[in-house]
């Protein structure tokens, strides 16, 4: 199992972030687009390390088109000699129309197009085949020397698309390189929900999980005081709330005859009654949800859970982690 960290957008922050990260022995470095563009913190990360993979996660797909998106993940991926992950996420409806101001319909048909589009595109750079995309959602015909950069040394990079849902899933299983789960994902739902519709998707080109890898953000609480442990507990039931309130995530708390507990979050999230969706969330929802253990434990728990599905993991933890910490965490996948 290979782990990863994430990157901030500070300059100074990402640049000591990305080296420090390398010098640890971390195997990969995220960057995910909330108020800040994904890229540019990347492309820094590339640049003073030599090894360590880069990628989003996620970077939103439907605020963008697959020309401009295939443009700027090529130079990344020259840029960082062949280590950057594209890690593309279809947001929700409300963001892609009313934030970004795009076309919103059927996001996991849209989502194979956008990347089966991409894939042409870079086949005509890197193979000098005719564009000549017609899809549902996309059209890419026009491809002259001028906005053609030519072969890139390292190919295309790896596509891994963030999924939830079993439609999506299958998608990133016929068209990714690999899957971003979700956070808001137990042990139970990965195993009856995402892996059979990863395999479904995979079946339908040929393929098995064997090719291919799976990104998961574990929720972790852990300290190594009680004080410790009740403060990380306490942000990561907000983190849980949050998520659960959300329609699109019902589906996960319904596997574990938690569907209710949707309803009443995403009540009290619309009173902005955010204290009291935390307190809903109890120790065995967040047990269920979240590694709760101290700090040397929390490899062996991982690995009991996901080790045979999961083939990158990065400590998700809505508090402050320090740098000891996590090269602890780390360390606990070394031995």
């Amino acid at each position: 199992m290979l782990v990863d960290r994430g990157i901030g957008f500070a300059t100074a922050d990402t640049t000591a972030t990305a080296k420090q990260a390398e010098e640890d022995g971390f195997d990969g470095l995220w960057c995910e687009e909330t108020g800040h563009d994904p890229f540019l913190p990347l492309l820094l990360a590339a640049e003073h390390t030599e090894h360590i993979a880069v990628g989003t996660a996620i970077a939103v797909a439907f605020a963008r088109n697959p020309m401009t998106m295939a443009v700027v993940a090529n130079d990344l991926q020259s840029y960082s000699k062949g280590r950057f992950i594209l890690g593309l996420g279809s947001q929700i409806k409300p963001h892609i129309t009313k934030r970004y101001s795009m076309p919103w319909s059927h996001p996991a048909p849209r989502m194979r197009e956008f990347v089966l589009a991409m894939r042409e595109i870079w086949a005509s750079w890197n193979e000098g085949t005719k564009l000549a995309f017609r899809g549902d959602f996309y059209t890419h015909t026009l491809m002259n020397p001028l906005f053609n950069p030519g072969r890139n040394p390292y190919g295309p990079p790896e596509v891994f698309v963030a999924a939830v849902g079993g439609l999506m899933t299958e998608v990133a299983g016929e068209v990714g390189d690999g899957l971003l789960a979700h956070g808001f994902t137990t042990e139970r739902y990965m195993r009856e929900v995402t892996k059979p519709a990863l395999e479904r998707g995979l079946a339908k080109v040929g393929r098995t999980l064997d090719s291919y890898e799976i990104s998961y953000p574990a929720m972790v609480v852990t300290g190594d005081t009680e004080e410790e442990m009740e403060t990380a507990k306490l942000t990561v039931k907000g983190q849980i709330a949050f998520y659960g309130s959300t329609p699109a995530y019902r589906q996960v708390l319904e596997l574990h005859g938690w569907g209710e507990l949707q309803t009443e979050l995403n009540t009290l999230s619309k009173k902005g009654a955010w204290e009291q969706m935390s307190g809903l969330i109890d120790d065995e929802v967040v047990g269920t949800f979240a590694v709760v253990s101290p700090p040397d434990e929390v490899a062996r728990i991982l690995r009991a859970r996901f080790g045979d599905i999961v083939t990158r993991v990065t400590f998700y933890a809505p508090y402050q982690i320090e740098h000891e910490r996590l090269r602890e965490l780390l360390d606990g996948f070394r031995t």
